[in-house]
């Protein structure tokens, strides 16, 4: 297997500021101590794909609620590599949890943006049995797969991406 990609925290300041965004009635010293436990994405045998994505925060979800869950995490990889999101395979199964783009698609220049690349993960629990879902802080909720791309021969794209969801959009 090639190694390919390096995961780290984004910086206390900008995890701040995307908490804040997403959850305002928090305090900022239990946002401070989110950070401090957020665990780096980790495969669970030698045999997995998937790199494993831990809650920073307890997630409690209703039936059909969803949630933005900033990770606090960021990724450096190779220009021919995508990290690819998906929810994790047993809560899919069990609760239909779903990504709401389907695919999380993180892109190798997404890391350089102002936003420092935190990669958001965004979820709904779509159970058809009317099931509540419960994740604890530190369980894996979601996975992200390396996969290699190829571009065509006369592809000339030269834009800077700053940004996520749809940045690129318009360029």
């Amino acid at each position: 297997m090639r190694r390919c990609a390096k995961f780290e925290k984004v910086s206390l300041k900008q995890f701040e500021k995307d908490y804040l965004n997403s959850f305002p009635d928090l305090s900022l010293e239990n946002i401070d101590l989110i950070y401090q436990h957020i665990k780096l994405p980790k495969r669970a045998t030698k045999g997995s794909a998937g790199y494993d994505f831990y809650a920073p925060f307890d997630i409690e979800l209703q039936p059909h609620e969803t949630i933005k869950v900033p990770t606090g995490i960021r990724c450096t990889m190779e220009d021919d590599i995508v990290l690819l999101m998906f929810p994790r395979s047993g809560l899919g199964f069990k609760y239909r949890l779903q990504l709401n783009n389907t695919v999380g698609v993180i892109d190798s220049d997404y890391h350089g943006s102002s936003n420092e690349g935190h990669i958001y993960v965004k979820i709904t629990n779509d159970t058809n049995e009317n099931l509540y879902l419960s994740i604890k802080e530190g369980e894996a909720f979601a996975q992200g797969i390396f996969v290699s791309f190829g571009i065509t021969y006369d592809d000339e794209a030269n834009a800077l991406r700053d940004g996520g969801f749809g940045s690129t959009t318009n360029k």
